[in-house]
């Protein structure tokens, strides 16, 4: 099955659920959660996401590479301008799809364009 969400005037955290839902298949009669659907997402318009303006100053995106002194943290404008808003749709479903080994096989059935 494949779906196209259109993200024009969509807040980010709805249009996320809405994404995380549909790659789980929690919207077909067959859900189990312990296997992977066939399912394809594609997410159109993205560089048009409702974001408000406080969001994306407070917002943080924090990288630890494990090494003393190895935090780094960038705000969701300097995130949005070095890789773009698929980064920050990506990384808002990444965070509600569930922690197994299924997260990153449910990623690739996602595609996110400008």
């Amino acid at each position: 099955m494949k779906y196209t969400i259109d993200a024009t005037n969509e807040k980010l955290g709805r249009l996320a659920s809405k994404v995380a839902g549909l790659l789980m298949g929690k919207n077909e009669a067959s859900y189990t959660k312990n296997a992977m659907p066939e399912v394809k997402v594609e997410i159109t318009n993205a560089s048009k996401i409702s974001v408000t303006e406080k969001k994306q100053t407070e917002k943080i995106y924090k990288n630890y590479s494990g090494y003393p002194g190895g935090l780094k943290s960038k705000s969701m404008k300097q995130v949005v301008s070095k890789l773009g808003t698929q980064e920050i749709i990506s990384d808002a479903v990444y965070g509600m799809l569930p922690k197994n080994k299924l997260q990153r096989k449910m990623m690739k059935n996602l595609t996110i364009t400008a």
